[in-house]
Parts: C-alpha cells; structure tokens; sequence
C-alpha cells in the first residue's frame, strides 16, 4: 500500500524522497525492521493472550530431560509469524506481483492447515490433531496451485542472453544497458548445482518422444513442485522438536534464498554471475526480509527455555514458504543442499520406520538405528542438552547455505 501511495506522490506532486520507495533494497530493509519489531513487540502480547486462552502444549512423555517444564508453554505462535510477515509485506510490496501473490496464498493456505492442526490439539484435546492425510491433502492442493500457475502464467518468465553479438549491440544500444537478453518467455527450466550450463528444462522429460508433447510437460512439472512443497513443509515441521531449531535453521534458509532473489532479478548481476535472469523476482526479496524479520523476532520468544511454540501454524507455514522461494527463484533442486538439516531430520523418521519395521517382520522384534528419531532427539537421549544441539544445528546450516552460495560460481 505504501509503495503505491509514494509512488503517487512521486509522479503527481514530485515528493521528496518517496523514490526511495521504488527501490527494492530500500523496501526489503524496512520490511524487516517492521516485521521484526511487530514480533517481539506485539509477539509478547499475543503470548500472553495464548496464555489466558489456556492455549498450552500437551507434553508427550517421551524420557527426555527437561520435557515436563514444557507442559503448559503456549503454542500456535506461529501467528506471530504470519502476522509479522504478511502486515510489513502489504505495506510495502508490489501487490500484482505475482511472485508476491504465489508467497502470499502459501502463507495463509499453510497457516490455515497449521492451525487447524493446532486447534484441534489443544481445544478439541485431540494429540493426533488434524488426520495424516488432510495435512497431505493441504500439501498436495498447495503444490498443485503453485506448479499450474508456474507453469500457465504468463507473468512468470525468464529471458535468455542473446548471444548474436549483432543483435546483442542493438539490444544494447535500445535499453542503454551493458547486456542483452532476449524477450520474456515461459519456461519450466531450472538449474542443477556444481554443472557447468547448469539449465535443466523439465518439458525435455517428455519431448524427447515428440516435440509437440512439451505441452504436456505440466503432467511432469505440478507432480514435482507437489513433492516438493510436501516434503520441506514436513521437513520443517520434524525439525520443530526443540527451542529454537525450526525458527533458526529456517532464517538462515531463507536469507539464502533472499540472495538468489535478488541476483536472479537483477539483470547485471544476473548476466554477470551467469545466473538465468528471472523478470520480477527481485520482489521476493521484500517479502523475505519481512520473513526473515518476523523468525528473528519469533525466536526472542522461542530460545531455550522457551517462552512459546510455534506450533504446526508455524512449521508447516515455514517449510511451505522455503519451498515456494526455491521454486520461484529456480533453485529447487538446490534444497537438498540448502534445507540439510530438514532433509536430515526427514530420512532420520524414514530410516527409523523403515529399519523398525523390517527388523520387527525379519526377527520379530523392532530394533532402532537412533536412539529417538527425529535425529535431534538422537542427540537429547545422548545426553547433550538441547540449546547445544541447536546452536550446532545451526552452525550446519549456516555451512550448507554458504555451500549453497558458493554454487553461483563454482560448477
């Protein structure tokens, strides 16, 4: 809303300093300024209405040390999060973007299925909370919404490097900058790390048959972003076990991914970083900070001991979020790398299952790889206290998200 009201001002009455507000860099620190202050100031005052809600967590008595002061902590402070992301971002972004449009619905659809989740658990006294398979369910229809409109919009592009260096000069000559790129066209390409001419078109999955069935390629593509979104939102929600880890491992993701943004709409760094240059998506980076603003914010109130939970309001809503920006930037296949401690915590539940399961089939007794799985209640049954595991957490995430970084040069 501000952003079109400056820019109002600016082309109508010429006023001082709204051009500011066409600048993204401008906008992206004072989203996070905002959205940081509307956390931990106003994030008190919703913890204390959770409190005379009664809304506490039900501790499952698992034999960790510490789990019974737990009991009672306020939970679904999650809203705080969404809250503080989404106020900053209608104030202050493009609202027909729609890369924008695309973070904004994940958030609500996300936080809706949290706290649906959450609701039933704590007023409906249900542990299970929502049934396995309408959590799935919000999964599916999110990645499916997001996947059709990545692949049918026709405001989602990406421009190619003309690298006929006649038609390159003209290019140049007409829009006066340093580098050429060719018309915006809709593309399902994306790229791999550590490769040399690192693009990967997802159609070529198919039309190696018939070059009339790239057409087709949604049939490919939405099923992908589906697994996708399913897998890091569940991701995060696994690595929401102890104070601080979901909300700190996620905030470096994303500053990560507010990077990428960044460079991938940004037409000179773009060309000179070799990254394919995606029209527009510098504007996630607005929607980032206030992001980024609202976890550092959260996790005032949430580092051990904590004084709230997120709940699957926020887990699911985080993991959802990451997902998307790896999609929209074209760094999905990056998330491995990027999300470790996620993807670390979902194949420690898989194997533990897995190896239970067969163990229990083959000898009639289950037997464990883990002492508990998810993997940081491994290292709580080990005995080392949970801000530790954290702060190492952490320490691993801030190695792969520099690894990640380094993929921008390094193939």
């Amino acid at each position: 809303m501000l952003y079109y009201l400056f820019k109002y001002l600016e082309e109508q009455f010429q006023f001082p300093g709204a051009s500011l507000f066409g600048f993204i860099t401008f906008r992206a620190a004072i989203a996070f300024l905002l959205s940081l202050g509307i956390s931990t100031v106003y994030g008190k005052r919703i913890i204390k209405f959770l409190q005379r809600q009664q809304v506490g967590e039900t501790v499952r008595d698992l034999g960790l040390e510490g789990q019974s002061e737990k009991a009672g902590t306020p939970t679904m402070g999650g809203v705080i999060i969404i809250l503080a992301t989404l106020i900053p971002v209608f104030l202050l972004s493009q609202l027909d973007n729609i890369y924008v449009v695309l973070l904004i619905i994940t958030t609500i659809w996300m936080g809706l299925i949290g706290f649906t989740d959450d609701y039933i658990k704590v007023f409906k006294k249900d542990k299970d909370g929502l049934k396995g398979k309408f959590k799935v369910l919000g999964q599916v229809g999110l990645g499916a919404i997001v996947g059709a409109t990545m692949f049918f919009h026709p405001g989602i592009t990406i421009k190619e490097e003309i690298t006929d260096p006649i038609a390159a000069q003209e290019i140049m000559e007409r829009t006066d900058l340093p580098v050429a790129f060719g018309e915006a066209i809709q593309s399902t390409k994306t790229t791999i790390p550590f490769l040399k001419n690192n693009e990967f078109e997802y159609s070529s999955l198919i039309d190696w048959i018939d070059p009339s069935l790239a057409a087709w390629a949604w049939l490919i593509f939405i099923p992908i972003v589906i697994i996708i979104v399913t897998a890091v939102s569940n991701g995060a929600n696994l690595t929401d076990g102890i104070d601080g880890l979901a909300a700190g491992t996620s905030a470096i993701a994303v500053i990560t991914l507010a990077l990428f943004a960044w460079i991938s709409g940004n037409i000179i760094f773009s060309d000179y970083l070799n990254v394919m240059y995606i029209p527009n998506s510098g504007e996630m980076v607005v929607f980032i900070t206030s992001f980024t603003g609202a976890l550092v914010g959260f996790l005032w109130y949430n580092t051990y001991p904590a004084q709230v939970f997120m709940g699957d309001t926020g887990s699911l809503t985080i993991g959802g979020i990451i997902a998307v920006l790896a999609i929209a930037t074209r760094k999905e296949l990056l998330i491995p790398i990027l999300c470790g401690v996620f993807l670390m915590e979902n194949l420690s539940v898989m194997m533990q299952v897995s190896w239970f399961k067969y163990t229990k089939k083959k000898y009639g007794e289950g037997r464990r790889i883990f002492l508990m799985s998810p993997l940081h209640h491994h290292y709580q049954k080990k005995g080392i206290h949970e801000s530790k595991i954290v702060v190492r957490f952490w320490i691993v995430g801030i190695l792969l998200a520099i690894i990640s970084i380094v993929t921008l040069k390094v193939r």
